[in-house]
């Protein structure tokens, strides 16, 4: 990756309306855009009917893909942009393996991460979108994608609770900053997106830091 991009990844849970704003940030600051292919993944409709027989399944292909996908995008610099944004962070492969997997199969999974996970680069700032579990499942009705549809507050809420307990325990050698953004809609109200952007656009010490999104 060239020196002069400054590289930074925005996370969430699903519905968070990370893709979004990532979208929005990088359209307004001519920034090279990196976002999760998901809906590539085939394997993703059986494992919401059936998550007991396709963790694994689905788990491996997201970490491949996602592998290869920031190999491409990452190793090469941009005479364009000066930035860039992401939708996603590879250490999100973990967690998720972590929820859904177990026994011998999380621990071979771990083994392949960690094997990939060496050689990346890591963003100058981490940011984590909050919203409340029923704000998801809104969110996630609205965009009304078939495949989503089954997804159950249950699962949601282990999510969250994965990326917190993360929070939690991890070192950070980064900036890692969770923005509360509870009945903010950034996408469709200027003045809720100038709040979230003022935040990520601040500077921040290396370690955990919380923000409420209507500051």
């Amino acid at each position: 990756m060239s020196q002069q991009n400054q590289f930074i990844v925005i996370e969430g849970n699903i519905g968070a309306g990370k893709t979004s704003l990532c979208q929005k940030l990088a359209k307004e600051k001519n920034s090279k855009l990196i976002l999760e292919q998901f809906s590539d993944n085939p394997f993703l409709p059986l494992f919401y009917q059936n998550p007991d027989r396709y963790a694994f399944t689905v788990e491996l292909f997201f970490m491949t893909e996602r592998h290869k996908q920031l190999q491409e995008l990452l190793s090469t610099g941009d005479l364009f942009s000066d930035s860039i944004i992401a939708d996603y962070i590879f250490t999100k492969t973990l967690l998720f393996a972590g929820h859904n997997l177990e026994g011998e199969e999380l621990r071979l999974f771990q083994t392949i991460f960690n094997t990939l996970n060496a050689a990346f680069p890591k963003p100058e700032k981490l940011f984590y979108l909050h919203r409340p579990v029923d704000e998801l499942i809104n969110n996630i009705r609205k965009r009304n994608r078939d495949y989503e549809q089954q997804i159950r507050p249950e699962y949601l809420q282990k999510i969250q609770n994965s990326y917190f307990e993360f929070f939690k325990i991890a070192t950070f050698d980064i900036p890692v900053i969770i923005i509360d953004v509870s009945q903010l809609n950034f996408i469709d109200k200027e003045k809720d997106y100038n709040q979230v952007k003022y935040i990520i656009e601040q500077n921040y010490t290396v370690g955990l830091h919380r923000c409420l999104g209507s500051e």
